[in-house]
């Protein structure tokens, strides 16, 4: 007996089964080690900036077009609706830094990110700073040079690097900004005559920068919830 498409749907909405985007996770993934991190590392790293009175922040960093275009419009059927965007090819990257009790930093630079330019974002974030971080981030090469771990090394303590498990970027919350982002900003609404994209994406991360609410509701997804638990 054959099914009809609609007897095929209405049986698999019975089982509880909806049609979804799924998620991608790299093949590479180690499930020991993320379980490990969850687990062990990270609940050693909270356990050790509670005793130092130091803050743990999550890094990441994200590059940015403005001739990218994200998410669907309305149109007549047949005719594909046309987004006016600027004809320049601007673009700008960003990092930032967030913590699970609301504080967030970013930085914009232009390029590719080196271990020098690394060097010269870290210097940035620390300037200022009273209390130790604890920064975690993901194993980018330039994240782990000769020069970056002499400036560390540099803070006597007020600095301290821990990386993440490879291929696991949705235990990064700053992931998360990132996705805020891109869904809520230059991408959904294209710069028009005379923008430029660096002035959009500061403004839209000083807003950020500005609603510690927003930045907590970050860490309530369940991939990051292990940080809420310690």
């Amino acid at each position: 007996m054959t099914l009809g498409l609609t007897t095929v749907g209405e049986l698999l909405a019975k089982l509880g089964l909806t049609p979804q985007k799924p998620l991608q996770r790299a093949y590479q993934r180690d499930p020991e080690a993320i379980e490990q991190w969850q687990r062990e590392r990270y609940p050693a790293i909270a356990q050790a900036a509670k005793r130092e009175k130091a803050d743990v922040f999550f890094w990441d960093e994200s590059g940015f077009r403005a001739d990218a275009v994200h998410g669907k419009t309305w149109g007549v059927r047949g005719q594909t609706p046309v987004v006016e965007r600027p004809g320049q090819r601007q673009s700008i990257s960003a990092t930032s830094a967030v913590n699970a009790k609301g504080a967030f930093w970013f930085c914009t630079y232009a390029g590719a990110l080196n271990a020098e330019l690394f060097v010269v974002l870290l210097r940035k974030m620390m300037r200022h700073r009273k209390r130790p971080v604890h920064l975690v981030l993901d194993s980018l090469p330039a994240h782990k040079k000769a020069c970056v771990r002499e400036y560390v090394a540099s803070t006597k303590g007020k600095l301290t690097l821990h990386f993440l498990p490879g291929y696991a970027p949705d235990l990064n919350p700053d992931e998360l900004v990132w996705s805020h982002v891109k869904r809520t900003g230059v991408a959904r609404r294209p710069l028009q005559k005379g923008e430029k994209l660096e002035e959009k994406i500061t403004k839209q991360l000083s807003e950020i920068q500005n609603q510690p609410d927003l930045v907590r509701s970050f860490f309530n997804t369940p991939s990051v919830a292990y940080i809420r638990d310690c």
